[in-house]
């Protein structure tokens, strides 16, 4: 081992909270203290309405499992992408949202500073290693003034958020198991994904990563 090896500093923290853009946030570990609960919600919702591979528009299958919870759900198939009150798969409404999901969706938002978010659907994406999302916009809601709250549990990821256009390159921020981001306002209709997961095993989750993406879809 060298001699500088021996004495360099040890990596910087992260810091608790990271600003996005105007309107942008990334809070480093808001929901650490609840992550064990709001992972056995996220199994009482995927018992009702289990996790699927949607297929785009397009006719191409999502590489991301996903499930919704809440008075809507976010679908996809050749019809479109929309927001409906029941689940294609079961015929039967969504389940309800867990309440533990709404107050920290809530709280999330107001520390944002985005008072009185009434969140009314939950997209449930779960990550194996290799699955990715691109780049696009939050666009299918009808009420756009409200937020988006996204929560990261389990394996590590790469957030990439942009800008308003697609054109340009991303800002790349690693998200860990507990982080949530919240953009609204004037960066509500951002352009961001997820870079492909890496192989990992993480002692809440296994070789997942479950993301819950709050929304107001009505």
């Amino acid at each position: 081992m060298g001699l500088r090896s021996l004495f360099d500093d040890p990596p910087a923290p992260l810091p608790q909270v990271e600003s996005l853009g105007e309107g942008a946030f990334l809070f480093r570990g808001f929901a650490l203290g609840t992550a064990e609960a709001l992972l056995h919600a996220v199994d009482a919702v995927a018992a009702h309405a289990p996790f699927r591979h949607m297929i785009t528009p397009g006719g191409h299958r999502m590489s991301v499992a996903m499930t919704n919870c809440g008075a809507f759900g976010w679908v996809s198939d050749a019809r479109g992408y929309r927001y409906d009150p029941v689940d294609p798969v079961t015929k039967t409404p969504w389940p309800a949202m867990p309440a533990i999901f709404l107050d920290l969706a809530r709280e999330a938002a107001t520390r944002a500073g985005f008072d009185d978010f009434d969140t009314d659907v939950c997209l449930v994406n779960r990550y194996a290693p290799g699955a990715r999302l691109s780049l696009h916009q939050d666009r299918d809601e009808h009420n756009l003034r409200a937020p988006i709250v996204s929560v990261s549990l389990g394996l590590p990821a790469t957030f990439l958020f942009g800008g308003l256009e697609r054109t340009g390159r991303p800002s790349r921020y690693p998200v860990v198991h507990g982080d949530v981001a919240v953009w609204g306002g004037p960066s509500r209709m951002a352009y961001h994904g997820v870079a492909p997961l890496k192989e990992g095993e993480h002692p809440a989750t296994g070789r997942c990563r479950i993301n819950l993406t709050f929304r107001r879809a009505r």
